[in-house]
């Protein structure tokens, strides 16, 4: 199978530790690297991880706290200083492009490439990239200010030829698209080969739902049905649900009912609060309601 896989760069919450950096992602579909979240010191994580700022051309923040985008400013001056002349482009809520233009013009006189930004809505899903082999769609979320988290789901591929079935019934160049698509080949005598003779099909599509900052929503489950890979914020244990709904997080055991809900393959949880020195409390939690769960943790690589 192609490459689909999940890079953790940081998975706290707010105020910064020793042991967490602040929320980022870095999603890599066959080489090309998606960002999510851009908190302070993603650059140097995106380097630990041994990825290619060249491979980097979307960015997706989920809204704007500082944790989820104080590093941005920071990466978009480095990939300056490195020359960079693709467009980088940046996928938010209304708002970060009047935050972020003041400063790029002071501090980023000279730019060597652009930087373009997209806004999106936050209250309806809606797909905000597509491209031959992926689609990213938003997945509204409740928080203390507007917020979306995102689908990564692949496209159908066409099916794969069976050269040796091609071959024996002597299949033009020309008519191995349409085959790859499901058409029946038609010798020039007339005579019909399924197209099940002469394919396999390809593999199933993989998803990746990335769901944090927001208050337990159950209703989010029916969204990301099925997907291979759930992130989901897991900021409280339950002895602090109080303090979770007062400033909408989600607790460890709240995580584990959205992913139990959605039908996840598995489930990650991240976006720790500083109060946790131990988040193996966080894991048995999620754990004892969701088996399939792991903790997030720096430079993890997940495959989806």
């Amino acid at each position: 199978m192609e490459k689909f896989e999940l890079h953790i760069l940081g998975c706290g919450s707010a105020l910064p530790t020793t042991r967490h950096f602040a929320t980022s992602q870095v999603v890599n579909v066959r080489d090309k690297l998606y960002m999510i979240d851009c908190g302070e010191g993603s650059q140097l994580q995106f380097r630990k991880s041994r990825l290619k700022f060249s491979r980097l051309n979307h960015i997706f923040i989920s809204h704007l706290h500082g944790d989820h985008c104080f590093g941005l400013l920071g990466l978009i001056s480095t990939l300056n200083l490195l020359g960079r002349t693709a467009e980088l482009h940046i996928h938010s809520p209304k708002g970060l492009e009047t935050l972020l233009a003041p400063m790029l013009s002071f501090f980023c006189r000279q730019m060597t490439y652009k930087v373009l930004f997209h806004e999106f809505e936050t209250k309806e899903p809606g797909m905000i990239y597509e491209d031959r082999s992926l689609t990213v769609t938003t997945i509204p979320l409740r928080h203390r200010m507007p917020c979306c988290g995102f689908l990564f789901a692949e496209k159908q591929r066409p099916n794969h030829i069976i050269r040796e079935m091609v071959d024996f019934y002597e299949v033009p160049v020309y008519e191995l698209n349409r085959i790859k698509n499901g058409e029946d080949y038609v010798t020039p005598e007339g005579k019909i080969i399924s197209n099940s003779l002469l394919t396999r099909p390809s593999d199933l599509p993989r998803s990746y739902a990335y769901c944090s900052d927001t208050i337990y929503m159950p209703e989010i489950a029916e969204q990301i049905k099925g997907v291979d890979l759930l992130f989901h914020e897991a900021t409280f244990a339950n002895a602090d649900l109080p303090r979770a709904k007062e400033t909408f997080h989600t607790t460890a055991a709240q995580a584990g009912e959205i992913a139990k809900a959605a039908g996840a393959k598995k489930l990650v949880i991240g976006h720790f609060s500083a109060r946790y020195e131990d988040e193996n409390v966080l894991l048995k939690e999620a754990s004892d309601v969701f088996p399939e769960t792991v903790l997030a943790k720096e430079t993890l690589c997940l495959e989806v």
